[in-house]
């Protein structure tokens, strides 16, 4: 046995490693049970979901062990709680928890932060160990790849889902750059991301038709989120009016009122009498039977109306390029 290891702080390590080796067992069964796998994210997935490419080297910090989610390549070796699932880790894991009760203590690990979320980057032992002994942080070395995205602890696959579309909308139109501070765009439903999309392409026609010139993507998304988004997210806030709807994000009544005002122009045309967004709030609120405050009634805003048929066809002919591109990769990397 090393020096550096006394022989019966390794042994007390050893009892330690198969009473949390058997919690991991019983921690898998129950995961599979419920239909919810104890284990931890996989650093390499999130960072190609979420689109993540800088890092900036924050310096060493203590960080709450609970909010270590992930691993970089030894996620599938623990639960979701560092408890070891197997039992050939034994040995190590005894003399890591040897060195923690020692009186020389542990050195730091080194993490990666992604939002709220740590992942480790070297020191996996350390941490199961650290959790293991009742710790509450550990000193780390801290690496972080900034986003604008939510990445909490404890998410669901649903919610990682969401967040990895919020990631890929945020890329195409790169409102985390043009707009640094915007307003988070989070929507319940995933898949309505590329609606979003369908909006900003529909809204670049719209400027290059009216300015006579080319507009690029990123232009109109910025101009799209100046000029119809926040406005309506300025509404909803003003009358704050997702208290009566808990469950549902800014981003969904954004979705709603655009697709009630579709609809009621495609039934009314020009003799619609909901016409802006105030328009709609009005009519969302009425429908909850949800009392409609007086100051909204005469709200006085400037909405843009986007119609159906023309939403349908650019999101068509977006996903039809978006396709092409794809294939075109696909033809390059095979030849």
């Amino acid at each position: 046995m090393p020096n550096d290891i006394n022989t019966s702080d390794f042994m007390e390590g050893v009892s330690a490693f198969q009473s949390a080796r058997m919690r991991a067992f019983w921690q898998d069964i129950f995961g599979l049970i419920r239909g919810k796998p104890a284990e931890l994210l996989s650093f390499e997935d999130i960072r190609a979901r979420l689109r993540l490419r800088d890092e900036y080297y924050k310096g060493l910090q203590d960080v709450p062990l609970e909010q270590i989610v992930g691993s970089v390549g030894r996620y599938r070796e623990f639960t979701s709680t560092f408890l070891p699932r197997r039992s050939k880790m034994q040995e190590r894991w005894s003399r890591v928890y040897s060195l923690a009760t020692g009186m020389v203590g542990l050195p730091p690990i080194e993490l990666y932060k992604v939002g709220n979320a740590y992942f480790v980057r070297d020191g996996n032992h350390r941490v199961s160990v650290a959790r293991q002994m009742g710790a509450k942080t550990i000193q780390a070395h801290v690496i972080e790849l900034p986003t604008s995205i939510s990445l909490k602890p404890s998410m669901t696959p649903d919610e990682l889902d969401a967040v990895a579309a919020q990631a890929e909308f945020l890329d195409i139109t790169r409102l985390d750059q043009t707009r640094p501070h915007h307003v988070a765009i989070e929507l319940s439903e995933p898949s309505r991301y590329d609606d979003l999309l369908g909006h900003v392409h529909l809204h670049k026609s719209v400027m290059e038709a009216t300015q006579k010139r080319e507009v690029s993507l990123e232009e109109a998304a910025a101009d799209w989120y100046d000029t119809v988004y926040r406005p309506a997210v300025s509404l909803i806030r003003k009358y704050d009016v997702l208290k009566h709807v808990p469950g549902r994000t800014e981003g969904d009544l954004y979705l709603w009122m655009l697709d009630h005002l579709r609809e009621v122009k495609s039934q009314f045309g020009e003799e619609a009498s909901a016409r802006t967004f105030s328009d709609a709030l009005v009519d969302y609120l009425a429908q909850k039977r949800i009392p409609v405050p007086k100051d909204l009634l005469v709200e006085n805003d400037d909405s843009v109306l986007l119609a159906r048929a023309d939403l349908n066809q650019k999101l068509a002919e977006y996903k039809a390029q978006l396709a092409q591109q794809n294939g075109s990769l696909h033809q390059e990397a095979s030849t």
